[in-house]
């Protein structure tokens, strides 16, 4: 089936960069040539929202059934999903493919792996109010586990080694959160915590402003959003940027507005399921990348992680439950 015309903001804001020049492609993650091989679905999911029309059409009906996807044509994938194999080459080209063939070789190879390694059964579909636990427990797993591959193959270790050099060295480090990333945020605060590093986790947007406000260079302002939209993690980014801090997103949206703010910007995947939309799900990978963070912050402070962990642990040891029921 021929689309009648051009999906105009796509064409404006895709394709268009991609023929005028190479220089104009969209930011393809660190691995570079690796895309060819792995990560399709993890790229496109993280592409949808600058996709319009027909191309959001082409990535929904690879999204929807990537098997199939890898055995259609190009004129069937076309067909499909009410495009044309123009929009379709224009698809390959924002994912940075050369051409279709490449696009089906890579999301043939993710599929395989996945049904090799046991864990995408279920990932496609609905859960039901009348599904028994064992069904939706598979589900939830299959999909965290596709969501925990997707980020390792999106996240750019390069980007994870500049934050926690800046973090490592930071006399302060504010951390920026609404809703459920408030919670992550919080968790990562902990951590830091515990190993030394003077760390602060703000959920309310005027006491964050403040200490934004107060930021000098040197310190670090991490802010957490799946959309990288969220308006109150903005501003409280852009404060501490205003003020020199060295600031980082982490966002399942590379291109998003808190991702373009920052100057490293670590990504995650997510896989939804029902009941759990992306910005559910997406706590989960959000952690996995946070925990590698904090990790390679303590790698680079061992000395003073390892004698804060000595003192944290001898300050509580006394509140815990000794063997025999009593405490000491």
């Amino acid at each position: 089936m021929n689309e009648p015309e051009m999906d105009g903001a796509a064409a404006t804001a895709v394709v268009d960069p991609l023929v005028r020049g190479a220089s104009a492609t969209p930011d393809l993650n660190s691995h570079g040539s690796t895309m060819q091989n792995h990560g399709v679905q993890a790229r496109v999911r993280s592409l949808l929202p600058e996709f319009t029309g027909a191309l959001r059409r082409v990535a929904e009906q690879v999204l929807t059934d990537p098997a199939a996807a890898s055995r259609a044509t190009i004129v069937e994938l076309a067909e499909r999903s009410g495009t044309s194999p123009a929009t379709v080459t224009r698809f390959c080209r924002a994912l940075g493919f050369d051409g279709y063939a490449d696009l089906r070789l890579g999301i043939a190879a993710e599929t395989g792996r996945a049904r090799s390694a046991g864990w995408t059964v279920d990932i496609g579909r609905e859960i039901q109010p009348s599904d028994p636990l064992e069904r939706v427990l598979g589900q939830i797993m299959a999909a965290d586990t596709q969501a925990m591959h997707d980020t390792a193959e999106l996240l750019d270790l390069a980007e994870v080694e500049r934050a926690a050099v800046a973090i490592a060295a930071a006399p302060r480090v504010n951390i920026f959160g609404a809703s459920g990333s408030a919670l992550v945020g919080e968790e990562m605060q902990f951590s830091l915590h515990r190993i030394g590093v003077p760390a602060w986790a703000w959920t309310d947007v005027h006491n964050g402003l403040a200490s934004a406000a107060l930021s000098r260079p040197g310190d670090v302002a991490l802010g957490i959003s799946h959309s990288g939209e969220t308006g109150e993690t903005i501003e409280l980014l852009a404060e501490a940027s205003s003020r020199g801090a060295t600031t980082i997103a982490l966002t399942s949206f590379p291109r998003s507005p808190l991702a373009e703010l920052a100057e490293i910007t670590l990504v995650t995947a997510t896989q939804a399921t029902t009941f759990r939309p992306d910005a559910l799900s997406a706590r989960h990978p959000q952690l996995v990348v946070l925990d590698l963070l904090y990790v390679a912050v303590a790698q680079r402070t061992h000395e003073r992680s390892h004698a804060a962990f000595q003192r944290t642990a001898q300050a509580v040891s006394g509140h815990k439950a000794a063997k025999d029921g009593s405490t000491t």
